[in-house]
């Protein structure tokens, strides 16, 4: 065992990645240790978020799919999901049966909002599911008072924020169920996929437990399967599943990991607002670029340093990235295509019938352009810049970069 540790150092001092105690809770499943990550994991996440129940998952997407299965979705029910983000909220939703109904966004803060949702709500609507963007926290209180007054149930998509805040509140803890992700990229990294899924509802818990865990029928809101005697489980006759579920259960090495990264998560989000400092400095005098806008009620945990080109007269967007790319810049990322025209969603849609007429048609309303107008508009506006630094000299350096490319832009273009 000494010598695979060994050899883990050594990577671990090429790449920076992962920290001792990740190697060492990795190496302790290895090892066949009878230490349960998974448990460990949620029991963490429940006292460091202040609710009752923690559901740990193999990735963001299966746990918006068991969230969205523990509220018993029938066909033509209607969930409403921003017009802004990934496809993964509609997906949810398809898989199901259910219909996603695509809401605008706010230009400055990229979020979904109670003015938005209010606009899409209908008799067949069962769910919302809001998402905090680049970790900007939703402006949850309005939404969760509108939800409340029809019935609804609102689902809170964490996969980009980690501790950010919501009017002294952590982000996630608002609605009636909330689902992170652990992609390699996010604020905790299970080091391939992983996800986690948190609810005071002992209802909903046990039902997303059952349907993540395969459907075993003695599993609680709280725990996975209870301990039963050997005979039990291995009489011909024991009858285990009353539940149809699927296997989104989180693999130990992925708890060992992300179960070392909560406990030092305030260190990984704060590095991640110091990165993100740089960015917002670097761009503070600029008229190219104008930074997400965050509400004096809200701490932004920034998975992203996100802004927006408002002027591509002066410079266009791929322009701006081949410039910062050529003087040595990490470059930055584009906002996804809005999901509802996203090619798997179109096609899907045109099949059972468009998200207003109901009919089936190739040329329906809301596949084409200007469906939402605000999210289209801004999706092409939108660089998404890494916090994910773990030298911030380098960090700095990239900032500095980018605020003298638009110095120079703009010096030239006067």
């Amino acid at each position: 065992m000494q010598h695979y540790l060994s050899k883990i150092k050594k990577i671990k001092n090429k790449f920076g990645k992962f920290n001792h105690s990740e190697i060492d809770n990795v190496l302790n499943v290895l090892d066949n240790s009878n230490t349960d990550y998974v448990k460990k994991l949620e029991s963490l996440f429940c006292k460091i978020f202040k609710v009752k129940y923690a559901i740990a998952c193999n990735s963001g997407t299966s746990g918006l799919h068991s969230a969205l299965a523990a509220l018993n979705l029938k066909k033509d029910d209607e969930v409403i999901v921003p017009g802004l983000t990934v496809v993964m909220d509609a997906y949810a939703a398809l898989h199901l049966g259910a219909t996603p109904i695509f809401a605008d966004v706010d230009e400055e803060t990229y979020l979904i909002t109670a003015d938005t949702i209010k606009k899409k709500l209908s008799k067949r609507t069962k769910a919302i599911i809001v998402v905090s963007l680049q970790g900007l926290p939703v402006d949850i209180d309005p939404i969760m008072k509108l939800a409340k007054s029809r019935g609804i149930a609102v689902i809170e998509d964490n996969a980009q924020d980690m501790l950010g805040t919501y009017k002294g509140k952590i982000s996630g803890t608002n609605g009636h169920i909330s689902v992170w992700s652990f992609e390699n990229k996010k604020h905790l990294s299970g080091a391939t996929e992983g996800g986690m899924i948190t609810t005071n509802s002992k209802k909903f818990a046990e039902k997303i437990r059952k349907f993540s865990g395969i459907g075993y029928k003695n599993m609680t809101a709280s725990g996975g399967r209870t301990s039963l005697s050997i005979s039990m489980v291995q009489d011909p006759n024991y009858e285990r599943f009353d539940t149809v579920g699927l296997n989104y259960r989180m693999p130990q090495i992925v708890a060992a990991v992300c179960y070392a990264q909560l406990k030092d998560s305030k260190k990984i989000v704060k590095r991640r607002i110091e990165v993100a400092k740089y960015f917002s400095r670097a761009i503070k005098e600029s008229k190219i670029l104008v930074q997400q806008k965050k509400p004096k009620n809200t701490k932004h945990s920034h998975y992203t340093f996100a802004s927006r080109l408002i002027d591509s007269k002066k410079v266009k967007w791929k322009e701006l990235y081949n410039i910062y790319k050529l003087k040595t810049g990490h470059g930055f990322y584009g906002a996804c295509v809005c999901p509802h025209l996203e090619p798997s969603i179109k096609q899907h849609m045109r099949r059972i019938g468009c998200y207003n007429c109901k009919k089936v048609s190739k040329n329906c309303f809301c596949t084409k352009k200007n469906y939402l107008p605000v999210a289209e508009k801004i999706q092409k506006q939108i660089l998404q810049f890494k916090t994910n630094y773990r030298d911030l000299d380098l960090a700095k350096k990239n900032a500095n970069i980018l605020k003298n490319i638009l110095k120079k832009i703009e010096s030239e273009s006067k």
